[in-house]
């Protein structure tokens, strides 16, 4: 039911859809006080209170969006997409170099694998949702040729450094709080937060070059613009500095359209089974 529904609102037009996501961020932030009272204190931690007015409506864009992304016709979506500075990668990749994407919740996320894929082979790791009736439109909508989805268990790490071992591109989302033994607190935005060290042990153990991307949108519904900017190398170090090195490269990501990160994730949480940042060392403790 919820396929055919999406496939149905996918005919919408892209601009219409956008309107209705300002309307829908609107009404989200008028009924729910949790999803307003970690947006709002996310974008004040950041320094970004300025920009609450337009943040609340493209929140609302990144749910109406979906059908589009996920379900209208590849060459329709394409051509809503212009992709700026992809090719340093595709320099990369055909060398047979191993490329990591790292695209925190930015812009249209869902949209940046789907416009990799049209031009490489990538493996998305990503989490399974949590009620399974949503699974057949989640992995429906993400699937597509040359765009393979990893889990994010052991076996999907598997499956990304292997995937990275033969030459081949891989995309993490390293601002999405992973599980108990997954992370270690790092400062983002001036706060610790449990961060996953995922893409720090893959970058070395494959040597993958790291690249930032995310998927902008313009106004009006116009579309999106795809970038891809160079991460550089991971500074020499602990795992908790070249850690930290990632998160820096996503606070300077998300100062270039602040208004469309998605300030309401519960980025601070402290997972099950994780102690939180200010306990003393097992060591220490009575």
């Amino acid at each position: 039911m919820l396929v055919a529904l999406f496939r149905l609102l996918s005919l919408v037009p892209l601009p219409i859809m956008h309107m209705l996501g300002v309307l829908l961020g609107w009404l989200v932030v008028a009924v729910s006080p949790t999803f307003r009272r970690h947006m709002r204190a996310n974008m004040v931690r950041a320094g970004y209170q300025g920009h609450w007015s337009r943040a609340v409506g493209e929140a609302g864009k990144s749910l109406t969006e979906l059908p589009f992304v996920w379900f209208a016709r590849q060459a329709r979506v394409e051509r809503h997409c212009q992709v700026e500075n992809f090719e340093f990668v595709q320099a990369m990749l055909t060398r047979g170099e191993p490329v990591m994407f790292l695209t925190p919740h930015l812009g249209c996320f869902e949209l940046t694998a789907q416009m990799i894929s049209l031009r490489t082979r990538i493996t998305v790791m990503y989490r399974k949702p949590s009620k399974s009736a949503l699974q057949p439109l989640v992995e429906g909508g993400r699937a597509r040729a040359n765009l393979l989805l990893a889990p994010a268990t052991l076996a999907g790490v598997r499956i990304l450094a292997r995937e990275l071992k033969k030459g081949f591109a891989v995309g993490i989302l390293p601002d999405q709080t992973p599980h108990q033994g997954e992370g270690i607190w790092v400062n983002y935005f001036g706060a610790p937060a449990y961060t996953m060290t995922l893409p720090v042990k893959l970058q070395q153990m494959t040597a993958a070059t790291l690249v930032l991307t995310y998927a902008e949108r313009l106004p009006y519904g116009k579309g999106y613009r795809v970038h891809f900017v160079p991460f550089g190398a991971l500074p020499d170090g602990t795992l908790h500095e070249q850690t930290q090195a990632i998160n820096e490269a996503m606070e300077r990501l998300i100062a270039r359209c602040p208004a469309q990160y998605f300030w309401s994730y519960n980025r601070y949480k402290t997972p099950p089974g994780v102690e939180p940042p200010d306990s003393p060392p097992p060591s220490e403790k009575k």
